[in-house]
């Protein structure tokens, strides 16, 4: 297991520093913003308000630390939306330093502690009920060895390390395996606003719009899936 440390990021959040990448989980300008910005308010939000629908299913690509997950938790929770939540991650988080990060602190929501540590004491490979409105389905190993089957994801949070220090987690084969896991009507979104990005999604047949960043960067990248 890599190397991790504990931060404080620019908006009071914890990220973990990988040592052995020198890249942190979340952006140093603040995690909780980030997340909220890129994942949550350009992401679901932009899902739900599009598709006036009660159920959504998101493939996230990198649990990490957990945190988008958790903020998706707590819109399924207060919204009485029913969330299926499948999150990819090769390299879990040691529970006993995820149960050290303050997320649950910095959100006005008296049980986000219990529900952050239930996501991350669920069980891997089959799927845990959170609460009957959040189904979670944690999936061991990496992205390129798994199969995503037919199409059945309507929202893609992606959120592995950078390209300049994970260059196999952006490669067009990865991004069109989940290309083909979307449904008509499905949204990416990431963090990252690279070039190459842009144009692999763009020859997946994805509509790519370049938006507002959260602080500290100046872009970030939606893509929108119409076809099937």
């Amino acid at each position: 297991m890599n190397a991790l440390k504990i931060i404080e990021t620019k908006d009071g959040s914890h990220s973990l520093l990988n040592e052995a990448f020198n890249e942190t989980y979340h952006s140093t300008h603040g995690a909780l913003q980030e997340s909220r910005h890129v994942f949550i308010k350009n992401g679901l939000h932009f899902w739900m308000h599009q598709n006036d629908v009660k159920e959504v299913a998101i493939l996230e690509v990198g649990l990490g630390t957990g945190l988008n997950a958790l903020l998706a938790l707590k819109e399924s929770f207060e919204r009485k939306t029913r969330i299926r939540y499948t999150s990819v991650e090769a390299f879990p988080v040691p529970f006993e330093l995820v149960s050290l990060l303050n997320y649950p602190g910095l959100l006005d929501w008296p049980e986000a502690e219990k529900f952050f540590h239930q996501l991350h004491a669920a069980p891997w490979n089959i799927p845990a009920t959170i609460t009957p409105e959040f189904i979670l389905e944690k999936l061991e190993g990496t992205i390129q060895d798994m199969s995503l089957g037919e199409p059945k994801y309507d929202l893609v949070f992606f959120d592995a390390f950078a390209p300049a220090k994970q260059p196999e987690m952006w490669t067009l084969g990865v991004l069109e395996k989940i290309a083909r896991a979307l449904k008509p009507n499905s949204a990416f979104v990431t963090y990252c606003a690279q070039g190459q990005l842009k144009r692999n999604l763009k020859l997946l047949g994805l509509t790519v719009e370049s938006l507002p960043g959260p602080p500290g960067k100046r872009e970030m990248v939606r893509a929108l899936c119409a076809r099937h």
